[in-house]
């Protein structure tokens, strides 16, 4: 993070790799399976979510995607809907600064009382770019790195039993197994962290069209190898794509979803490139 100034666009190292460190360990919890990260590794892990969800910049820490009821915040894009607004996504954002508010983090006292986005429309978010309090909003995600990533973590650990407890009964074993396939490596703990917070657990009815869900249970319900390791990064990223290109073939014309598969295709191809 870059105290100097909210608009400067730098990575956090130390804190990523203190804290992506941590991330990738704690892999481990839910799948019993043991990750050893050097600390190149943890930067580099870092750096990609970054990369993917603000473009390695402050100024990406807010933003309010055309055609949605919400405001996507942090490396996370945890979502804020609007002032009377809900949809099938899960509000991530109120959880994160629940998460965040407890670890003594310097909260705006506005943020901490908001019951809602501050801005009521995509217009209006975007003519608040440069006001106080949108730069206060940016400065506090950008000083909370840290707990973003501690957040995204504790996400994934609650997010295999969830993910057991979904999946039809003859699934379930082969869910487990997949899923500490992945967590045993650098890439594939990544690929773990980085899809769950890109696209949810996948265990929530509302997050589905004509019934088949894009989360992560679906992906890991889609492979079937049984390597560790390169491979089965290789297999996720795989999986990944055609997950989403059935949301996509599934979903509603008029979202025209279509216009964001080529970035969600190059996102989940970093996941066999580590």
């Amino acid at each position: 993070m870059d105290k100097r100034s909210p608009s400067t666009d730098w990575t956090p190292t130390w804190v990523i790799a203190a804290t992506l460190a941590c991330l990738c360990s704690a892999c481990q919890l839910p799948a019993q399976t043991a990750v050893s990260l050097s600390r190149g590794e943890a930067l580099r892990i870092g750096r990609k979510i970054w990369d993917n969800e603000c473009g390695g910049s402050i100024s990406g820490l807010t933003s309010w995607n055309a055609g949605e009821d919400f405001a996507s915040l942090g490396i996370g894009r945890f979502i804020r809907y609007r002032q009377n607004a809900r949809g099938p996504f899960d509000e991530s954002f109120p959880k994160f600064r629940d998460f965040a508010g407890a670890r003594h983090s310097n909260m705006p006292a506005w943020l901490h009382e908001a019951t809602a986005c501050p801005w009521n429309s995509r217009a209006e978010f975007l003519r608040a770019e440069n006001s106080p309090q949108m730069k206060e909003l940016r400065t506090f995600l950008a000083e909370t790195i840290d707990l973003q990533s501690q957040f995204m973590v504790a996400r994934l650990q609650s997010a295999l039993e969830k993910m057991i407890d979904e999946a039809a009964p003859a699934e379930r074993e082969n869910v487990r197994r997949q899923f500490d396939r992945l967590a045993g490596s650098a890439g594939g703990c990544y690929a773990l962290v980085d899809y769950v917070n890109f696209k949810g657990e996948g265990v929530l009815s509302t997050e589905r069209y004509h019934d088949q869900g894009w989360g992560l249970l679906q992906v890991l319900e889609l492979m079937h190898g049984n390597s560790p390791g390169r491979s089965a990064a290789d297999e996720f990223s795989r999986c990944a794509a055609e997950v989403l290109r059935r949301r996509v073939k599934n979903s509603p014309p008029e979202r025209n979803e279509s216009r964001w598969l080529p970035g969600w295709i190059n996102r989940v191809k970093t996941y066999a490139a580590n």
